[in-house]
């Protein structure tokens, strides 16, 4: 490791802090501005905080023991739980208060798992991010329209441990989908990986993301989402 790669790593380390500080005020408001919602809020954070992957290929440090990926997702976990009403720290929980508001919209340990997820994530793909993307753009895309659609249009619902529309599963698979080609070809142009030849474990990723969250319930979708999905393009493209 050359002394000279820890500068630009460490910038652009700051810079995503930033980002996710500035995402997660701006979320933490939304709410308040006119036509927000605590829905909206919710799935604006998560849409832009999955955003990130796409930032991991300009660390030229992404190994242990600085793994920088891992270092962008880890902190995240412990913020999110200290805006939760589980945190041990009350005032600094209240500091965090709008966060906590966002939380407290879904599950209320929603925003930790995402995290969590994400930081899982980071820590094993940190050289690979296309599977990285390949769970987490599902979650953040897929995701956010399976439940705007779903409130909005769901007419056909089904429940099995959690109560979902068809039309919220079906806008899930197709924008998750073109969630994982659009990182696929993304990513091609920093990687030796052919977006084409990716397309079936593309889609079996998507269905079984899909399934995981069209059946979990609470707040969960945001670990079996990513991770399911991650696992599954992992195994059908051979572990590329």
């Amino acid at each position: 490791m050359a002394e000279t790669d820890l500068l630009p790593n460490f910038l652009l380390l700051f810079g995503c802090y930033a980002y996710v500080l500035v995402i997660i005020t701006v979320s933490s408001r939304f709410a308040s501005l006119s036509g927000g919602s605590p829905k909206l809020s919710r799935k604006f954070l998560h849409i832009m905080i999955g955003n990130l992957p796409f930032v991991i290929p300009f660390f030229t440090l992404t190994s242990f023991p600085l793994d920088f990926p891992f270092l962008v997702a880890a902190p995240f976990v412990i913020v999110t739980f200290l805006a939760t009403p589980y945190s041990p720290l009350k005032r600094l929980t209240e500091r965090f208060g709008g966060l906590g508001g966002i939380t407290e919209q879904g599950h209320q340990l929603g925003l930790v798992f995402y995290a969590v997820s994400y930081t899982v994530l980071a820590l094993f793909f940190s050289a690979r991010p296309y599977i990285i993307a390949a769970g987490i753009l599902p979650m953040a895309y897929g995701d956010a329209s399976a439940s705007l659609v779903g409130e909005k249009y769901g007419r056909t619902r089904f429940r099995l441990l959690a109560d979902k529309s068809v039309e919220g599963s079906a806008a899930m698979f197709t924008i998750g989908l073109a969630g994982i080609l659009v990182g696929l070809f993304y990513f091609s142009a920093f990687y030796p990986i052919n977006p084409l030849s990716l397309l079936w474990p593309a889609l079996g990723s998507m269905v079984v993301a899909t399934l995981a969250e069209g059946l979990t319930p609470l707040g969960f979708d945001n670990v079996t989402v990513p991770l399911l999905g991650a696992l599954t393009f992992l195994v059908l493209s051979g572990g590329l």
